[in-house]
This record gives C-alpha cells, structure tokens and sequence, in this order.
C-alpha cells in the first residue's frame, strides 16, 4: 500500500486539476472578502473573518472541490486506458482504489494548508483586528483539520462515484448539494452533529465560545466512522464494476464467394 502511495503522489505532478483545487480555495477567501463590502453594521475581526473561510469551505467549495479533484484522478487510469495494465500486476481495484483515497487525503490537508495561507493574507491586506500567532494558529489547525474531516464526510461520494463509468461529475453534483446541505442541517443542533458535513465543525470546535452552538463530539465521531463504514463498502464491492472502457466491435466482413 505504501508503494501505491507512493507512486499516486508522483502522478500529481501531471495533473493539472490539482490547480483547480488552489483555485478554488482562493475563491472561498475571496467571497468572503466580497462579503466584508456589505454595509450590515457587522464587526469583522480576524477570528470572524476565519469563520466565515470556513462556513464558505463547508457548504460551498470545499465538498465539490474534492469530489471532483478525487474522481478526476480515479477516472484518469481509466481514461488513459491503463487500468487494465495496472491490474495484470496483479493489484486488486479495491485496493487500487483504497490507494487513491489515501492520496486524496493528504490532498484535503494541502488545500486546508493553502486556504488558511489565503486567509492569513488577506486578514493581513484588510488590517482586521484581533490577529496574534494563537489566532494564526487556530486559523492554521480549523482550516487544514476541517477539510480533512470534510474529505471523509464525502468520501461515500467519491466511491459511490468510482463505480460508474465517468462518473466523477455526478459525484461533483451530488457532493455540492450534499454541502449545500450543511446550511439546513446547522439550524439544528440535533442534525448539524450527526450531518457528515457539519458534523467536521463540531470537531474542529467551530463557535464553540457562543452558547447558543453545542456540539456533541461523541455523535460528530460516530457520524465520521460510519461515513468510513460506507466509503469500505463501496470499494469492497467495486471489484466487478472496474469502470473499463469497452471495448469497439468490430463488424465481420462477409465476402462472397464467386460461382
């Protein structure tokens, strides 16, 4: 496994999706910057201004980001007609799969690293007050650990996605609603701890400091291990569904013979 890993991180450096993904972590940090331009009487702060990153993340970018980021190159080995090489070795797609995932993971810690590079500098171009190394450091720890958590919230996504033939832009579709979502769930405290995708706020202690937000860290883990649970049953049972192309037919030349 460490060696699929291994190579999985070497293939990064031809993907040019990858950029997308930097991309897109810039944009959560600057609709949040388009929101500071509303005249709402609101106090933005450097704690605020990070919250509002991460809510962004959350119900907007971050869930279709990684969908799409992780479909994209689970479909490549299919797409460039090496899967079927890839599994002579012999290597079992489930583990071919597993692979890609754990790559993926690391992924989400790399853009939870940028996007709190991104919101550092821009509280540091708007001059927010309340920004100190605690305050970076938190921003630092929510952020990366949020989008990791976010990333196993739709990892179901991404394996249910894998076992269909091109099937990374449903998985993107499904996953945008699915964080879309989010903004429904929060409005219960019941709901927002056991929702995959509000579930990764509880366990980064997003507002914990207002009495109103209570989050049950216990239910937030149960929901990420069953997430988990779900994510192994997709790939376990991906192993007669290898989205292969087909191959063309080619039509029999009847040629008739002369009397």
């Amino acid at each position: 496994m460490f060696r699929m890993v291994k190579t999985e991180i070497w293939k990064l450096k031809r993907y040019h999706m990858i950029w997308a993904g930097v991309f897109l972590m810039l944009l959560s940090v600057l609709l949040t910057l388009f929101s500071t331009t509303a005249l709402d009487g609101t106090v933005w702060t450097f704690s605020f201004f990070t919250e509002q990153v991460i809510k962004n993340n959350v119900t907007m970018i971050f869930p279709m980001c990684i969908v799409l980021i992780a479909g994209y190159i689970i479909a490549r080995e299919a797409k460039d007609d090496t899967l079927k090489s890839i599994l002579t070795i012999p290597v079992s797609y489930s583990s071919l799969l597993w692979g890609k995932l754990l790559v993926c993971a690391l992924l989400s810690l790399f853009f939870g690293l940028v996007s709190a590079a991104f919101t550092v500098i821009a509280d540091l171009m708007m001059g927010f007050p309340g920004i100190s190394v605690t305050s970076i450091l938190q921003t630092f720890i929510q952020i990366i650990f949020n989008c990791l958590f976010l990333y196993i919230g739709v990892m179901p996504v991404i394996a249910f996605a894998a076992r269909i033939p091109n099937g990374h832009m449903i998985g993107t579709i499904i996953a945008f609603v699915y964080g879309y979502g989010g903004m429904f769930a929060s409005g219960n405290a019941a709901l927002a701890n056991v929702y995959p995708v509000t579930a990764s706020l509880g366990l980064i202690s997003y507002r914990s400091y207002d009495p109103a937000v209570h989050w049950n860290v216990l239910i937030c883990l149960f929901s990420m291990t069953a997430v988990l649970m779900i994510t192994a049953v997709f790939v376990f049972t991906a192993k007669e569904n290898v989205p292969v192309k087909a191959a063309k037919k080619h039509k029999k030349t009847i040629t008739k013979k002369g009397w």
